[in-house]
């Protein structure tokens, strides 16, 4: 038995649109139980729709997600919604389930749901002072996407992807564009679709990544101060090194202005630390970047000490990281070192300074029944729009809704599957 509602990536080289796609509260999900992608079909009054589970990946984890399950499905139906549980929920082991992301990332940057913007216009019908630029990394990004899917699939997600990033940019031109943003926005429009991505961006653009996003590279050299000081506490050594090389910090550039999405190969991965930075503080990024280079500390002690070396090795992040003990690690850092005993010079960053009123504004929130009830509208009638019609071929338009539709990007985010998702990133950053 086949996936009946969006593309089966468990079963390589059969993409399925056996029956047409059926919105179901918000989201679209499998029609009938699937033995391939291990689908759950909806359970009657259940507030948050299931969705598949990718069928290899979830079979170590069965129990730990369906615990997750049952603790964020009690987070999102408090009143207020139970913020600390979704954090914590995506900063533990093994992060969010998959079919949980679409209902828990908009939550934990205080985004409703039950209030979504309308959808962004195409590129072509947006104008900005960055459009050229974007619009030619735009271009370059297709090593993100899986390398099964059709050129016509993925040409449909980067004119999205373009409209997304200049819908942005336009609702706030204090925002500068800068080379890398393009894969945060992907990343969030393959989890989310476009329409539920727009407000996610817009939060993290004004907050988590506001630093970056000025129109000259000093608060983002301020925020990259952050990295020697924290290898400076935890190893002198390593630290002193570093220094007598003069291998500086630009190495983490593309780590932290990316979070990491622009240089791992694997998406599951860049999921992961995704569920774990919109979980944390805005500089959570930088600590992690300590763990890593602790992590390596002996690779790099025996490289040589010399600037050209020690950045090739250090911009190069191994594909065999173990990731949990490193996301354990940062937060360990976090708690260790305060990032204000940290800052050698004063700098005001956005970032840091509106962060506690973010949290603040996030703690209030309401579940999605009580939203639904003030706004008197159907429940899902709010939280799911049809895709526009684009191009000429149904057969395309089927499969894109099946991708960019609230949640249909999700089987493609998975890994352990034939497809692996595992294309060499091209790095194009500078």
């Amino acid at each position: 038995m086949r996936c009946h509602a969006v593309p089966c990536y468990a079963m390589p080289m059969t993409p399925c649109y056996a029956v047409p796609m059926m919105p179901c509260d918000a989201v679209l999900r499998c029609a009938v139980p699937c033995q391939a992608c291990r689908a759950m079909p909806m359970a009657p009054g259940d507030a948050v729709p299931r969705v598949p589970i990718p069928c290899l990946s979830a079979v170590g984890r069965g129990g730990r997600w369906a615990q997750q399950r049952v603790q964020v499905l009690q987070a999102l139906r408090s009143d207020p919604v139970g913020l600390e549980g979704l954090r914590a929920a995506a900063r533990g082991e093994g992060g969010l389930c998959p079919e949980l992301r679409p209902q828990v990332w908009p939550r934990l940057l205080s985004v409703d749901p039950c209030n979504l913007p309308p959808r962004p216009a195409p590129p072509a019908l947006q104008d900005h002072r960055d459009r050229s630029q974007v619009l030619l990394d735009v271009a370059r990004s297709a090593p993100r996407f899986p390398p099964g899917m059709p050129a016509e699939q993925r040409q449909v997600l980067q004119e999205q992807l373009a409209g997304l990033i200049l819908h942005v940019l336009r609702a706030h031109p204090q925002l500068h564009y800068y080379q890398g943003y393009h894969d945060v926005a992907l990343t969030l429009l393959l989890v989310l679709g476009q329409r539920r991505a727009a407000p996610l961006l817009e939060q993290l653009s004004t907050h988590h990544l506001r630093d970056f996003m000025d129109p000259t590279m000093d608060s983002t050299k301020h925020i990259l101060n952050y990295l020697m000081p924290l290898l400076q506490r935890e190893s002198p050594r390593l630290h002193d090194f570093m220094q007598r090389a003069e291998v500086g910090t630009i190495f983490a550039l593309s780590w932290l202005i990316t979070w990491y999405g622009h240089v791992l190969t694997d998406f599951h991965h860049t999921l992961r630390l995704y569920d774990f930075f919109l979980a944390s503080h805005p500089l959570m990024p930088v600590y992690f970047a300590a763990a890593v280079v602790l992590h390596r500390e002996e690779e790099v002690l025996g490289a040589p000490c010399d600037m050209p070396s020690l950045h090739q090795l250090l911009s190069r992040i191994p594909p065999d990281l173990p990731y949990e003990r490193l996301v354990l690690r940062a937060q360990e850092l976090f708690q260790r070192h305060p990032h204000g005993c940290l800052a050698r010079q004063h700098h005001k960053s956005i970032a840091i300074q509106s962060f506690s009123a973010f949290q603040r504004a996030a703690s209030c929130q309401r579940p999605d029944a009580v939203l639904r009830r003030q706004r008197q509208e159907p429940a899902g009638d709010a939280a799911v729009t049809p895709l526009p019609a684009i191009g000429h071929n149904p057969l395309v338009k089927v499969a894109v809704w099946g991708l960019s539709a609230t949640l249909g990007a999700v089987a493609l985010a998975v890994t352990h599957t034939a497809l692996d998702w595992g294309p060499e990133f091209l790095l194009r950053l500078f």
